[in-house]
C-alpha cells in the first residue's frame, strides 16, 4: 500500500555541509581585537573632540573685608588704605595684585654609550693514524664572537617669557604670601590662558609692584590652550589606535 508521505521518503537524503572551523588561534584574536576596537572606536572620537579647559583655582582673590571699628571720634582709620612710608604702595594684604615677569629658561641633555665585544675559540687537532685519522681537522675548529654597541642622546630647551599679573591668596607669618592667577585669551583661532601660582617673599617685590618668576618658590607655570591650531597638531583618534596596539 502506498500512502501519500512515500513520495517525500523516497527523495535522496541530503546531508547539510558542515562549515569549516576556524584555526583557534584566529578565533581567539577575534575575541579579543574585535571588541577592543569597538570600544576604542567609540570611546576615541569623544576624547579626540574633547576641549582643553583651564584647570580651576586660580581665579582672583578678594580683599578681606575690614572689621567695623567702633566709634571713637578719631578721623584715621588705618584699614581706608593706608601703608606706611618705608613700605610704600607694594602688594602686602591678601587680595593686593602684583605682576609676575616670566623669564623662566630651561635646558637639559642627556647622554649614554654602551659597547660590548666578545670572542671565542676553540681548537681539537686528531691523530693522523689510527681509527680517528679519518677526521678532518678544519672541523674541530669551533669559535665565537658576540659584540654590541649602543648610544643615545636626549636634549630639550624650554623658555617661556612675558607677563601675568596674580593677587595674592595668603599672607604667612614668616613674611611670604601665596599668589595665584591666570591670564585668558579669546583669539581668532581658539583660547589661550596662562596660570600661575606660587610663594613670594613681600620684602622681594620691587617697588614697580612686580617680580621675576625665578624668585617664586614652588612655581607652578601652566600654559595652553584649544582650538583648531591645537587640534591640527595632535594625532587622530585612529592613529593612536593603532600605535596603542602595533608591537613594535
Amino acid at each position: 500500500m502506498h500512502s501519500p508521505f512515500d513520495s517525500r521518503f523516497d527523495l535522496p537524503m541530503v546531508v547539510p555541509v558542515q562549515p569549516q572551523e576556524r584555526p583557534l588561534g584566529l578565533r581567539v584574536l577575534a575575541v579579543i581585537v574585535v571588541p577592543a576596537a569597538i570600544a576604542l572606536a567609540v570611546a576615541y572620537p569623544a576624547l579626540a573632540h574633547a576641549r582643553v579647559k583651564p584647570s580651576e583655582g586660580f581665579a582672583p582673590t578678594m580683599p578681606q573685608a575690614a572689621p567695623v571699628r567702633p566709634a571713637d571720634g578719631s578721623i584715621f582709620n588705618v584699614n581706608n588704605g593706608y601703608a606706611a612710608l618705608v613700605e610704600g604702595r607694594r602688594a602686602h594684604a591678601v587680595g593686593d595684585p602684583l605682576t609676575i615677569v616670566l623669564v623662566e629658561s630651561l635646558t637639559t641633555s642627556k647622554s649614554a654609550a654602551g659597547k660590548k665585544q666578545k670572542n671565542g675559540s676553540f681548537s681539537f687537532t686528531p691523530p693522523s693514524a689510527g681509527p680517528l685519522s679519518f677526521i678532518n681537522p678544519n672541523a674541530l675548529n669551533p669559535s665565537g664572537s658576540a659584540s654590541f654597541n649602543g648610544q643615545g642622546n636626549a636634549s630639550q630647551t624650554s623658555t617661556l617669557g612675558g607677563q601675568v599679573s596674580v593677587t595674592i591668596a595668603e599672607v604667612r607669618p614668616n613674611g611670604t604670601a601665596l599668589v595665584k592667577g591666570e591670564k585668558r585669551l579669546l583669539l581668532s583661532q581658539g583660547q589661550e590662558w596662562v596660570q600661575f601660582s606660587g610663594i613670594v617673599r613681600l620684602g622681594d617685590i620691587d617697588a614697580d609692584n612686580s617680580i621675576v618668576s625665578t624668585r617664586v618658590a614652588d612655581a607652578r607655570i601652566e600654559y595652553a590652550g584649544n582650538g583648531t591650531i591645537t587640534s591640527a597638531s595632535r594625532e587622530g583618534w585612529l592613529g593612536r589606535f593603532f600605535n596603542a596596539i602595533n608591537p613594535f
